[in-house]
């Protein structure tokens, strides 16, 4: 991909005095995707920016090789108010790459370790869009053997979410149905695959021929089409009209409201989106359905170190599994860091199976 986005002068930031360490030398610059202001692809620049340095002694420097993509990404340049994120700034929340330097406090890792993380850019934190980002160590685990750095960076979010929603927040267990909205997304696609590996059956909504092909390959036992079919319908034919255990909406706005029909009495619904305040819960009342919301942001945003070293433990967990082969991550476009104008536009298509990431070279 070629990038045609022009070049901005270089963000500037104070930072605190460095901490002892354990490094060697590093440059002061490096390459950043930086966003000046809100707005469409175009305000994302590339361009020379300092290397961010250690300030806690619990620190981590990462000398980034891939950056994954998310819908998140798109919405926060778009509209950064709604996390606070001050301007300038650098995106990206997931990372993969290798170890450069330490904080003096740091124990469960060394320079030159391979780890993948996702690192929400709260509190004047630099994202991963860049050469180098610093990262807290409870948000760190070692990266999967088996997994190209691409690969890794595709990872974190989309997992951790997926984790959450299906065993922390609906608690599926074997033997349920689980109905997956968007099953070709980056969400869908892992947590198809988590809960399948639960002992659970799984139904997926699907656009193309090409995106159901590629989840029955993950171990759905049902594609909806729901272009061209009601899949609320379609759950009652799979289930024998009695509705799924669980719903994972990845999608939100009416399709949530309609998922309520396709839940059995009792069932859980768990949706990654902000419920529309029009939402009709008539169903979900008459049911007694459990209603889960999941964000899995949060423990960084609202500061819970305890609940930022279980995600971390999550990408721990499931790192033998994708190197025993059990779990795979698609990631089905890699571009250059220069090219994230390009990427943003293809992520905001909602078109590619899987997940896109920017390689950092």
């Amino acid at each position: 991909m070629d990038c045609n986005i022009g070049h901005g002068c270089c963000v500037k930031r104070e930072f605190e005095s460095g901490i002892p360490m354990n490094t060697k030398q590093h440059a002061s610059v490096m390459e950043a995707i930086v966003m000046q202001a809100p707005g469409g692809v175009e305000v994302l620049r590339h361009q020379e920016v300092p290397v961010p340095v250690i300030t806690h002694d619990t620190d981590v420097l990462v000398r980034l090789r891939a950056a994954g993509l998310n819908p998140i990404d798109a919405k926060l340049r778009q509209n950064p108010g709604s996390y606070s994120l001050p301007l300038p700034v650098v995106l990206g929340f997931d990372g993969a790459g290798v170890v450069a330097a330490t904080g003096s406090a740091v124990t469960r890792f060394a320079p030159g370790d391979e780890v993948y993380f996702c690192h929400p850019g709260f509190g004047g934190r630099s994202g991963c869009y860049a050469t180098y980002t610093v990262v807290p160590e409870i948000l760190l685990a070692r990266k999967p053997a088996n997994l190209s750095f691409a690969e890794a960076a595709a990872v974190p979010l989309a997992l951790i979410t997926a984790w959450e929603s299906l065993f922390e927040r609906a608690a599926v267990q074997t033997g349920q149905k689980v109905l997956v909205h968007g099953g070709a997304g980056g969400v869908g696609h892992l947590a198809i695959q988590l809960a399948k590996q639960a002992g659970a059956g799984v139904c997926a909504t699907v656009s193309s021929e090409a995106k159901a092909t590629f989840v029955n390959s993950l171990g759905a036992e049902e594609c909806i089409y729901y272009r061209d079919e009601d899949f609320v319908q379609a759950v009652l034919r799979w289930t024998a009209n009695q509705g799924v255990d669980v719903a994972l909406d990845t999608v939100g706005g009416q399709t949530f409201e309609q998922t309520f029909a396709a839940v059995r009495y009792a069932g859980r619904v768990v949706t990654l989106l902000q419920p529309a305040s029009s939402t009709n819960w008539g169903i979900a009342r008459q049911r007694n359905l459990g209603i889960s919301l999941e964000l899995m942001l949060s423990p960084t945003y609202l500061g819970i170190p305890q609940a930022q070293r279980a995600q971390s433990r999550i990408l721990e967990a499931c790192a033998p599994r994708f190197d025993n082969n059990e779990l795979r991550v698609c990631v089905t476009q890699t571009c250059s860091l220069k090219d994230a104008a390009l990427a943003h536009h293809e992520l905001e298509s909602g078109a590619q199976i899987g997940k896109l990431v920017l390689e950092i070279n």
